[in-house]
């Protein structure tokens, strides 16, 4: 019995993707990237200033992080909260020490709840990047339009009096987005996204609003997954983002073409003391290849890139 035309029918079947979000393109096809001063590999660091609440309703789903005991779960709530009261300033340190800068991805909620450390986190000069609104305010398939963009609106609200610049990115809590998210934050005003791992380099992406830019921020490189999910040490956490410097500038210095290292660091798991010293050790790595290395704010990246 032969199969029915009609089931291989499909009117996106092509070559490359079956959606019209971004242009099918392999990374040893496309046109080289060339940073500034020629250096090989650009560097963003993002550090994710973030709220889980202590009675989470996990609509959607409950993120990686929230709390898992039941109500109050002091345990955890209070070791997230570590990373705005304590985690973040080490961290900050370890940056300034070695010459580096980062992105600030911060939930809206933060901002409400605690204007000294939007002050401070401000007056490093770093680019804010929209975090949602807490790491409960997950966007999900099916939330309504309406809400989700009151999200979005209520986030950018709240931590623009503290930016140093107007926001331009946005980092969904969880990396989570519904199927209406990149039209909301294109209508938003925003310009990107880092919540796609599909890449190395920014892409375009379309939406019916106009188009964004996704810029990959790196999962496997995250503190949190590779130390919290993989379970892996302090030890080899440092010494996977150094193999990964490693490949990437040769890769970069053998191809010609521009390459891109980005880090994700949550102050709540490294900001922690047996912790930081492996922070420290990248970041001094990292430095040391400033001949090297481009290390910029991600708008910056994209506007390089494009």
């Amino acid at each position: 019995m032969s199969l029915d035309p009609s089931f291989l029918a499909y009117p996106k079947m092509r070559h490359g993707m079956d959606h019209e979000r971004y242009a099918w393109s392999m990374l040893a096809q496309r046109a080289p990237v060339h940073w500034p001063g020629g250096k090989p590999l650009a560097l963003w660091i993002n550090l994710s200033l973030e709220h889980f609440p202590l009675n989470p309703k996990g609509e959607g789903f409950k993120p990686h992080g929230s709390m898992v005991m039941p109500y109050p779960d002091l345990r955890h709530y209070t070791l997230r909260d570590y990373g705005n009261r304590v985690g973040v300033f080490r961290v900050l340190d370890a940056l300034k020490a070695n010459g580096l800068q980062a992105s600030l991805a911060i939930n809206g909620e933060l901002a409400q709840r605690y204007p000294a450390l939007l002050r401070r986190l401000g007056a490093t000069g770093f680019e804010f990047l929209a975090h949602g609104w807490n790491m409960d305010s997950v966007h999900y398939g099916g939330l309504d339009p309406a809400r989700e963009a009151g999200f979005i609106a209520d986030t950018l609200a709240a931590l623009a009096p503290y930016a140093p610049a107007p926001i331009r990115g946005w980092l969904s809590p969880a990396r989570s987005q519904s199927e209406n998210t990149p039209e909301l934050l294109a209508a938003a005003g925003l310009e990107w996204f880092g919540d796609w791992v599909n890449d190395e380099l920014p892409y375009p992406f379309a939406t019916a609003n106009g188009e964004l830019t996704s810029l990959p921020l790196s999962l496997e490189l995250e503190d949190r997954f590779i130390v919290g999910e993989n379970l892996h040490a302090e030890s080899e956490y440092a010494d996977q983002i150094i193999d990964a410097c490693d490949f990437l500038l040769e890769e970069a210095q053998r191809t010609g073409a521009g390459r891109l290292l980005a880090l994700s660091i949550h102050p709540w798991v490294m900001g922690q003391p047996h912790r930081i010293k492996h922070l420290e050790r990248v970041l001094a790595y990292l430095s040391a290849r400033a001949g090297l290395i481009w290390n910029a704010a991600p708008s910056q990246i994209i506007a390089a890139a494009r």
